[in-house]
């Protein structure tokens, strides 16, 4: 048998060390090393001694058919899967605790066994009878989803063998398997990774699709080595705000589809409920005509979503103001606030500025940067930006705002939402497609509409700032607010 090879493997990236230290030095954590066997993942007496065989080698070219997929019977699921689960392949989904993760499945479970296909889910967290009741408050008791309460890998996959090969098997969560080839607690690096491989193999041998349910780290990150995520052929976040009902499935990567679309879902007292408008979703309560309001023209995916950026700024007593960001990069804004100081003249070094998306979603696109400083500038000076209007373009470093593509999605969604107008970049004014109807105000620079924001503005009561470039409003210039 094997010597025993004992190692301190970093349980937030896998890295491996001869020696306990406090800091991984692969990613930064404190107090994440724990002791583990790693003399091999299967031991001698269970290896195979057969000698490799041959196989066939092909061209690039030819055709090969398209992998059969599996829809789930949910719209908004299939958006983000590509349009079903494809044979064979294995879905890791990560999201915060309490946020939905297995009531979607079991609703999507639930869907797959009364559409006459074998599902199988597997919970290693909770009883028999827990799946149970969250079916029954759901009104889904009735489907004929075969369940089971069990950890070990070896005996799922020994019981998953027996009869018809299930279409799609759900196991809650990884973290929770364990494996008898490895000599580690369940939930450290070494069981994951070889119950990940166990449950890989079992899905590319027999051609069943796999969710497994990973639990996420406090920086959002899935738990677990990072070489999970590279088994595996998709893998999905659920988001969304603990306070608010909204949540958002996204794909982080697809090998099967894209990973820019977005499934919208929101969470009533009987589970999910699928939304298939989420512009009007998101902008069902906004504050009409309220100072730091602005709507921003966004697309995720090959969707457009409009959705309301709502800033306040406010003086401060601190000798460093707070900036908070809910659904932006924060990075993002610092960038924006730079810019806003040094081509348009707007001091907010002594101002706390607080950025929030309205609903829950995350933002990653940088086309938000204009509706995020009209909205800035709409809170600093107590004006009113149109309730009708959208905004959308990037800011460059130079105070340029640059174009962003489909600029026609974008204006024929807002227009499809009743509104009357669009601030966007003046190199969009022109792109085919029309421009929906509304009315377009281009803009180069970034100064030119902040002085259109200023004139709105009641605060020390300026009538009309000057509009030439390098001509900003005079409470600007003085750092006053």
């Amino acid at each position: 048998m094997a010597k025993s090879t004992l190692s301190f493997v970093c349980q937030n990236c896998g890295a491996a060390y001869n020696r306990w230290q406090g800091k991984c030095e692969s990613c930064g954590e404190w107090n994440t090393l724990a002791e583990e066997d790693t003399s091999g993942s299967v031991p001698v007496s269970i290896r195979s001694k057969r000698k490799g065989r041959t196989f066939a080698l092909e061209s690039l070219s030819g055709k090969s058919p398209d992998a059969p997929r599996l829809s789930s019977g949910m719209t908004e699921l299939d958006r983000v899967t590509g349009g079903g689960f494809v044979r064979g392949s294995v879905l890791l989904v990560g999201g915060d605790p309490g946020i939905g993760k297995s009531t979607l499945l079991t609703q999507a479970t639930s869907l797959l066994a009364r559409a006459g296909h074998r599902v199988v889910y597997i919970s290693g967290e909770e009883a028999v009878a827990q799946v149970r009741l969250r079916a029954e408050r759901l009104g889904l008791s009735d489907a004929p989803v075969q369940l089971a309460a069990e950890t070990s890998v070896e005996d799922i996959v020994s019981t998953l063998s027996e009869g018809a090969v299930p279409r799609l098997i759900v196991i809650d969560s990884i973290q929770t398997m364990w494996t008898d080839t490895v000599e580690s607690a369940p939930g450290t690096v070494t069981q994951v990774r070889a119950s990940a491989q166990a449950l890989i193999r079992f899905a590319k041998k027999t051609g069943a699709a796999i969710i497994l349910v990973g639990h996420v780290t406090k920086d959002g990150q899935i738990a677990g080595p990072r070489v999970v995520e590279h088994m595996v052929d998709a893998v999905m976040s659920f988001e969304g705000e603990g306070s608010q009902q909204f949540r958002i499935l996204r794909a982080v990567k697809n090998r099967f589809g894209p990973t820019d679309e977005i499934g919208v879902f929101e969470m009533t007292g009987l589970g999910l409920r699928e939304v298939t408008n989420p512009s009007e979703l998101f902008l069902s309560e906004r504050d009409l005509g309220t100072p730091g309001t602005a709507v921003f023209a966004g697309i995720e995916g090959t969707r457009p979503v409009l959705v309301e950026l709502q800033a306040l700024v406010a003086p401060t007593s601190l000798g460093t103001p707070r900036r908070a960001v809910v659904g932006w990069d924060p990075s993002r804004l610092s960038m924006v606030l730079a810019v806003l100081e040094a081509h348009c003249g707007v001091k907010l070094s002594g101002h706390d500025v607080y950025l929030n998306v309205a609903g829950g979603l995350r933002i990653h696109e940088p086309a938000a940067d204009l509706a995020v400083a009209a909205a800035l500038v709409s809170s600093l000076v107590n004006a009113q930006l149109p309730t009708d209007g959208v905004y959308f373009g990037e800011i460059s470093l130079s105070g340029v705002v640059r174009p962003v593509a489909q600029t026609p999605a974008r204006l024929k969604e807002a227009a499809k939402l009743g509104f009357q107008r669009a601030v966007l970049p003046e190199s969009a004014r022109g792109e085919p497609g029309g421009d929906a109807g509304l009315s377009l105000n281009a803009v180069n620079s970034l100064t030119t509409l902040v002085a259109e924001i200023a004139a709105r503005g009641s605060r020390r009561g300026e009538s009309s700032p000057p509009a030439e470039k390098n001509a900003t409003p005079a409470r600007f210039r003085r750092g006053e607010g």
